[in-house]
């Protein structure tokens, strides 16, 4: 009942006619307007309903001049307890002198179906000030209720910001532990006034309901809720922010979680393997370790001597967090090894799997082991990368072919498995009739900025959760680089994989 009134008050103001009609005008005062009372005024609007304080909100007022006599009042953009009621235009309001200061005093009654209410409004402005008192005795179907609205403003000097945004919003795990659980930073649209974000599937309502995002905001704007205050985001409650630039201009923003998933970093790099300098990553599987096999075996089994660095290295370039993948096909020269064939250049990849090198020996694509044991269903995967395909493209013999680009690629299978230990490979992983989704995106265009990538995974079987299912995520710079054919110095960098699951 007490909203109802909050919006027939609002209308009320709007009634540009009925609410000052008992204005009093003094022909002998000449009103400064243009040199004084004209401009925007930023300040206070406070609202009391049977003597009850809801409290207030910024609101911006504009002064124009109407006549020698009078003013129009203009508020742009009124929002009052989350209802955008658009502009409220105030017109042709007479002026009287008051002690210095010029006044404006109006009654209206308001006799409709529902309600009943008597307005007595009172104004003044100069000085740099305006204030405007609305008492409002209302009769809601037979409910008596005062409502009391007083506005405050100063007159801005024109110089003020008017920018109100926030340019970021981030969960930081060093502020709260809890907020490790968001696996994708959130993104901030401004053309919606949105701002969304993703969480892990182990995230429970308790967790989220404790969430801390840290924010910033334009120069010289404010924002409420402030930074660094625990906010509920728990069983998809959406959390209002509203900024307010400087000169009183204020903009809402909508939060909220847009998805659960896991999340695929590149945070945790270490050395190791059948060599002691491969560099890992968790929870990634790359060929670096074949390449290793390559530089230390080479020379010993008669092969191609390559001293070049590894193809999956480590960058502080990250789209979030500290670390995120280079991926760089290298040149490992031909020729063969113990009698199996060395490509010309070996494609940078990295996947969910396990990589065993000494198998390629003897079967090449038997070192790829992909798939990880999942026990969701996935729906898409999302990360963010950057691109710049190589400029020397050779095929599987080893030529150079002119004029041929490379191509990224990111793919993404869920296959059916009977045991933990079966596998597909390299030979297999996009013909298998044991595939019950797969998705694949593939791009030759230079990416200089993190870019995000979507793969909308294809059903081609039902998915039953009575079954067991192996996934994997593909991520290589040489889209065709499992049949030898790639070029060297494509770089593809990638951060802040994420898949996203099934709820």
């Amino acid at each position: 009942m007490k909203k109802f009134i909050y919006s027939f008050m609002l209308a009320v103001v709007g009634m540009t006619t009925a609410l000052f009609t008992s204005c009093t005008n003094e022909e002998s005062i000449n009103f400064p307007i243009e040199e004084e009372l004209a401009g925007n005024y930023k300040g206070k609007l406070e609202v009391t309903v049977d003597g009850q304080n809801l409290g207030e909100q910024s609101q911006k007022i504009t002064v124009e001049k109407a006549s020698e006599k009078s003013i129009n009042l203009s508020l742009k953009n009124f929002s009052f307890i989350g209802i955008n009621l658009g502009d409220i235009e105030l017109n042709d309001c007479p002026l009287s002198e008051n002690s210095g200061n010029y006044a404006f005093t109006g009654t209206t009654l308001l006799d409709t179906e529902m309600l009943k209410a008597d307005v007595k409004a009172t104004g003044t402005i100069g000085g740099g000030k305006v204030e405007i008192s609305m008492d409002i005795d209302a009769d809601l179907a037979g409910v008596k209720q005062s409502v009391k609205v007083v506005y405050t403003g100063e007159k801005l000097k024109g110089t003020e910001s008017s920018e109100a945004k926030i340019t970021k919003f981030i969960f930081d795990r060093n502020v709260a532990a809890v907020d490790s659980l968001v696996i994708s930073q959130p993104v901030i649209d401004e053309e919606s006034k949105t701002i969304t974000f993703m969480v892990a599937d182990t995230a429970k309502a308790e967790h989220l309901a404790a969430l801390v995002p840290t924010i910033e905001v334009s120069e010289k704007a404010t924002v409420t809720p402030g930074s660094e205050v625990a906010q509920d985001f728990s069983n998809g409650r959406k959390v209002k922010y509203i900024v307010e630039a400087e000169d009183g201009t204020t903009v809402e923003y909508t939060v909220s979680i847009k998805g659960f998933g896991d999340y695929f970093g590149f945070e945790e790099w270490y050395e190791g393997g059948i060599y002691p300098d491969i560099p890992n990553v968790n929870p990634w599987a790359s060929c670096n370790a074949a390449v290793a096999l390559i530089k230390n075996m080479g020379p010993i089994l008669g092969g191609p001597t390559y001293e070049g660095g590894y193809p999956i290295v480590a960058t502080d370039d990250a789209y979030s967090g500290e670390k995120a993948a280079v991926l760089e096909s290298v040149d490992t020269k031909g020729g063969s090894m113990g009698g199996t064939k060395v490509p010309k250049v070996t494609a940078a990849t990295v996947f969910l799997g396990s990589f065993n090198a000494f198998a390629g020996l003897s079967n090449p694509m038997a070192t790829t082991s992909f798939g990880i044991v999942y026990e969701k269903q996935p729906l898409k995967v999302t990360g963010y990368y950057k691109y710049t395909p190589g400029k020397e493209f050779y095929n599987s013999d080893g030529e150079l072919v002119e004029g041929k680009v490379d191509e990224c690629s990111m793919s993404a299978v869920l296959y059916e498995i009977t045991d933990d230990k079966e596998t597909l490979d390299g030979s297999n992983i996009y013909s298998s009739d044991k595939i019950v989704a797969k998705a694949m995106f593939k791009s030759s265009k230079t990416v200089t900025e993190y870019t995000q990538f979507e793969l909308n995974l294809e059903y081609l079987k039902d998915y039953d959760p009575t079954k067991k299912y192996k996934f994997t995520v593909i991520l290589s710079a040489s889209a065709d680089g499992a049949a030898y054919n790639a070029a060297v110095g494509s770089k593809l960098i990638v951060d802040d994989v994420i898949v996203v699951n099934k709820k």
